[in-house]
């Protein structure tokens, strides 16, 4: 397999260190740049994030233009420690509201669409432990200095938190390796060189965004690589190492959940590429089972994956930002 995408496409978040020069070529080709939070109960991490990106990329540098929290319904103290540090805090279920409410990950970042104004969006998961204003200003860099690159993702060991102090310095990404790797090498080998294809943090013209579906849970990274490659080509994306990004540990059964969304996303989109025809529909049930009293106890979890339309199409949506263009087809 040629690996010139690889090679081509792959930057690290020092090639971007010059923070004053992206201000200049931001402020020369006059855009805007959104940064979107998805959060449910994320009270112990939101502050510092928020923190950092309103101290480095707005007052010292003034990169970002805003920084919206998209909340999922959260229990605890997220919406009011986002609001008390200087976000915009939206709940999922009061954007677009004539609209069935979902709840997950996507339906955040799809509605972020609807309530963001930047030219380029920049999506960030709310629990990241080492919180460094890289991951925003190394995401965005690609975008600003290549007039081709039009979404930029993450990539970085994953070493895992245990408890408060204690870091396992392997480990993290098993779901990408036991999933996701080897599909992109049984039906696309070529996105094998995108090295962490489910990492939460990416960057991307809202021009881009807005033309690619949603789905509303764990499926969203896989369907919009996916989406993006068949739409505009591998050309336009581009990975950046971060290094490192120390996240919250799931447990195996979690992960199992996880990668039965991941699947289905992507047997319904390699389906509608024409790449297989499915005998049946799928089953909406991932069954798991548990230890209780000495005997194994079924554990269903019913999962529907819903999927939001290309924003582009919602009139709500034309109204308020492309009035003078119809939704494309």
């Amino acid at each position: 397999m040629n690996n010139t995408w690889l090679e081509k496409n792959t930057f690290h978040f020092s090639d971007f260190k010059d923070l004053r020069n992206l201000v200049e070529v931001k402020e020369k080709k006059n855009l805007t740049i959104s940064l979107c939070l998805p959060t449910l109960n994320e009270e112990k991490t939101i502050a510092k994030e928020i923190i950092i990106m309103k101290s480095e990329l707005m007052t010292r540098y003034p990169l970002l233009d805003e920084i919206v929290v998209v909340d999922s319904g959260s229990t605890d103290k997220t919406e009011e420690i986002a609001r008390e540090y200087g976000a915009d805090v939206y709940r999922a279920s009061d954007v677009l509201p004539e609209m069935q409410n979902f709840q997950g990950k996507g339906e955040n970042l799809w509605k972020a669409l609807y309530i963001t104004k930047g030219n380029i969006i920049v999506y960030l998961d709310a629990d990241i432990k080492n919180i460094h204003h890289r991951f925003v200003y190394a995401l965005v860099g690609p975008l600003l200095l290549s007039d081709r690159i039009k979404y930029a993702k993450a990539f970085y060991d994953r070493p895992i938190a245990i408890g408060t102090n204690i870091i396992r310095a392997t480990g993290g990404g098993r779901v990408t390796e036991l999933v996701i790797r080897p599909l992109f090498s049984l039906y696309f080998p070529e996105l094998t060189q995108i090295l962490q294809p489910l990492s939460g943090e990416y960057a991307g013209y809202r021009e881009i965004f807005e033309r690619i579906p949603f789905p509303i849970g764990y499926g969203i990274e896989t369907s919009m690589i996916l989406d993006i490659y068949e739409k505009w080509g591998l050309d336009v994306i581009a990975q950046v190492d971060l290094e490192k990004r120390v996240h919250r540990n799931q447990d195996t059964k979690a992960l199992g959940r996880m990668s039965f969304v991941i699947l289905k996303t992507f047997l319904n989109r390699i389906e509608k590429l024409g790449l297989i025809e499915k005998k049946k529909e799928m089953y909406n049930e991932m069954i798991q089972y548990k230890l209780e009293k000495n005997s194994y106890k079924t554990d269903i979890r019913q999962v529907v994956e819903q999927e939001r339309p290309p924003m582009i199409d919602i009139l709500e949506y034309r109204n308020k930002f492309l009035p003078e263009r119809k939704a494309s087809k």
